[in-house]
């Protein structure tokens, strides 16, 4: 998600807007003119609009499969690009993708958009700092209680005909199949198409895992879940847990969501000395630090933290704020098309660089092929392939 303002940048332009299905095109450029004072041309297919010389850059907001693809066709015509997560769903589209950009000048912004939000940079700090000691664990588990991305009276569905589209193009190399309004809104339910909580929450997750510890990709991922609250036809589960291991740096990181029930959202990052601790769910700005007042066995105490009346939450504050954050925060953060834009002025590397894109893809992969086949998955980081088995030393 992004958010966009003249107050953000008065100097950019919302030039076009693009969409193969020609209803949802015409809604995008009213909205567009009644946010910027000037409606947008319309365009049905990308090649078309990636055609205008005065095009300098290009969001990407379509479905999962199809990110990793339309990222490729945006760099290789020469524009920047905010590509929504996940990058991609595959590892080859992964690659493909990574390879590209690479290979390029291009400024590419994921969608990760936690990325740049102070709360989750001081967080980081912190972690860095050592104060937490030596960090062994992160617990994400982040829960809604719905039957998520099944809209049963959805308008779009009653309203799409295949004629005002192009359902070849929107398939983009998956699975021919007749075509499926509900398939077309509601992807993230469908295998082919998405892993579901994977793609979509977890890529978030693991991009925060990421950084935090300064490392990319576990080694290792297992899975487990299943459709256990909405029996509505959707494919992928609506409950769900991965575990992992970070090798190098010796942490457990375990993600769990449940549609279920709501309650509970929290994240933990523990170290020996000290826990930081999230009462919220994805993206939750409001952080506490507690220390661990005490390691030993009995007498053998390898520390001992004497506190009169016990260890004190303390709230982690950015500069500038001393208010207790809310436990939830919107997608739209500015401060992540902030630094895109920045970004594209600049030159330099924005927060959401494309090794954090591939990073969280690969890490998506992993754990939906652990859900869906039952198998412990391992990234072999010599040959960046996903095995059954752990990787030849």
């Amino acid at each position: 998600m992004l958010k966009l303002s003249s107050k953000t940048d008065p100097n950019f332009d919302f030039r076009s807007v693009c969409d193969i299905w020609s209803v949802n095109a015409e809604k995008a450029a009213e909205h567009a003119r009644q946010l910027f004072g000037t409606r947008p041309k319309i365009y049905k297919y990308s090649e078309e609009l990636l055609a205008d010389p005065q095009l300098d850059a290009v969001m990407i907001a379509t479905g999962d499969h199809q990110h990793a693809r339309m990222l490729v066709e945006v760099v290789r015509a020469g524009k920047d690009c905010y590509c929504e997560k996940p990058m991609a769903n595959t590892l080859e589209d992964a690659k493909l993708a990574r390879d590209t950009v690479k290979a390029g000048k291009q400024i590419v912004q994921m969608g990760s958009q936690w990325l740049s939000c102070p709360y989750q940079q001081q967080v980081r700090e912190i972690v860095r700092s050592g104060k937490l000691g030596k960090i062994t664990r992160i617990e994400q588990s982040w829960n809604f209680n719905g039957p998520r991305w099944r809209v049963p009276l959805d308008p779009n569905i009653a309203d799409i005909r295949e004629k005002d589209t192009d359902w070849n193009r929107w398939l983009m190399g998956r699975q021919p199949r007749p075509f499926d309004a509900r398939a077309y809104f509601e992807f993230r339910i469908y295998k082919d198409f998405s892993g579901g909580i994977t793609d979509q929450w977890y890529s978030h997750g693991s991009g925060l895992a990421h950084f935090y510890l300064d490392t990319f990709i576990p080694d290792n991922t297992v899975a487990n879940g299943g459709i256990l609250a909405w029996h509505d036809g959707r494919e992928n589960p609506d409950t769900f847990a991965c575990l992992s291991i970070f090798a190098e740096k010796e942490v457990l990181y375990s993600f769990s969501v449940c549609f279920g029930n709501g309650y509970g959202d929290h994240t933990i990052i523990r170290g020996v000395k000290g826990t930081l601790y999230s009462p919220g769910g994805e993206g939750s700005p409001q952080w506490w630090y507690l220390p661990e007042t005490r390691s030993g066995w009995r007498s053998n105490a390898v520390f001992s933290l004497r506190l009169p009346g016990g260890p004190k939450p303390e709230l982690v504050t950015i500069p500038g704020r001393t208010d207790v954050p809310p436990r939830q925060q919107g997608d739209d953060l500015a401060y992540h098309t902030d630094n895109w834009l920045a970004s594209m002025r600049s030159r330099k590397t924005p927060n959401g660089h494309i090794d954090t894109g591939f990073a969280h893809s690969v890490a998506v992969v992993m754990a939906t092929r652990a859900y869906r086949e039952g198998k412990k998955t391992h990234w072999d980081r010599k040959n960046e392939q996903i095995l059954d088995h752990p990787p030849a030393a």
